[in-house]
């Protein structure tokens, strides 16, 4: 019988197990890699960090790069266009990664009107010139995370897979939709197939996995070494070890609503911690929309979630919520 988790060797890191975290902009901090490191991640990824805003030492830039050592291993993800200012990224973060990402598939506007993310899959000479000068500049493993391609006119996963390998990279994740699609359709997974037969580094699959039996298809029909969740977490941190016990043949453990809170709190309390009160609810609100949805009684607390500023109004919402929930 096949093997579902397994470790995964990345350069010379060992990974516990191949069931990641992605990289997603305002979810993926520290306060939620605390979270779902304790949920049983193999590996966490950072939010996306600029490597412009990194190399002006920008405030909120530098916060990016923050790890803690209970959190690692860590995958620290870099964005941008000049191979120069990566070369001064990247050793600007040598000392705190596990592992340092390109991204190759973000595919925001901000992104890419500054030439980065999914848009450099559209010029592989550049993209090897930026990987060279990155696997050179780094003393950690190297990896890069991609698109299908631009549109489908222009699918050159494979073509981009094999350069990364060539570059040196120790790994690559895959999130098989074309920039043109954004988040919609359906994710093509026979990509991550074609990927993964056209190297020997560790693959890494990505895209509509929400539980474990999309886990457990993902794995078997593509053949990946391992599998990011990236939206399926986002309210749900316990999706990790409901994929990682139903891939084990456990039976998996679906949280009350008197569990959920306790987890919410912490959260909470976390964001606070680590970015201040005001700060840290604010930033807090569109996650606990995420932890609350499909919950008794939401629409009679949207408003307060909205306005929501001090860890009094947020006790009073968890309150309200519980009363009707439990």
């Amino acid at each position: 019988m096949q093997k579902l988790v397994k470790n995964v060797q990345i350069g010379g890191l060992t990974l516990s197990n191949n069931i990641f975290l992605a990289p997603m902009a305002g979810i993926t901090d520290i306060p939620f890699r605390l979270l779902v490191k304790g949920m049983g991640a193999g590996l966490l990824y950072s939010e996306m960090i600029s490597v412009e805003g990194l190399i002006r030492s920008g405030k909120k830039t530098l916060e990016y790069i923050m790890v803690e050592p209970e959190e690692r291993p860590v995958a620290l993800q870099l964005f941008g266009n000049k191979p120069e200012s990566i070369e001064r990224a990247v050793h600007m973060v040598n000392d705190r990664a596990d592992v340092i990402d390109l991204n190759c598939g973000c595919s925001v506007n901000k992104v890419l009107k500054a030439s980065s993310g999914a848009f450099l899959l559209k010029d592989l000479l550049h993209l090897e010139k930026i990987m060279r000068v990155m696997k050179k500049a780094a003393t950690v493993p190297v990896t890069i995370k991609i698109r299908s391609g631009w549109d489908k006119d222009k699918m050159n996963a494979v073509e981009v897979a094999k350069a990364a390998e060539n570059c040196g990279f120790s790994a690559l994740a895959i999130h098989p939709r074309f920039k043109t699609q954004l988040f919609s359709g359906s994710a093509d997974w026979s990509v991550i197939e074609k990927v993964k037969k056209s190297v020997k580094i560790p693959v890494i699959g990505s895209g509509d996995v929400k539980n474990g039996k999309d886990a457990e298809r993902m794995l078997k029909e593509t053949g990946c070494d391992a599998i990011m969740i990236g939206r399926a977490c986002m309210g749900n941190p316990w999706v990790f070890g409901e994929i990682l016990n139903y891939l084990e043949g456990k039976e998996a453990h679906k949280p009350s609503f008197a569990e959920r809170a306790i987890l919410i709190r912490r959260h909470a309390v976390l964001m606070i911690k680590y970015k201040g009160e005001r700060r840290g609810l604010r930033e807090f609100r569109k996650q606990l929309h995420y932890y609350l949805k499909g919950s008794v009684g939401l629409k009679n607390v949207r408003e307060k979630i909205n306005t929501m500023e001090t860890l009094t109004q947020f006790l009073v919402i968890m309150q309200e919520m519980e009363g009707v929930n439990n």
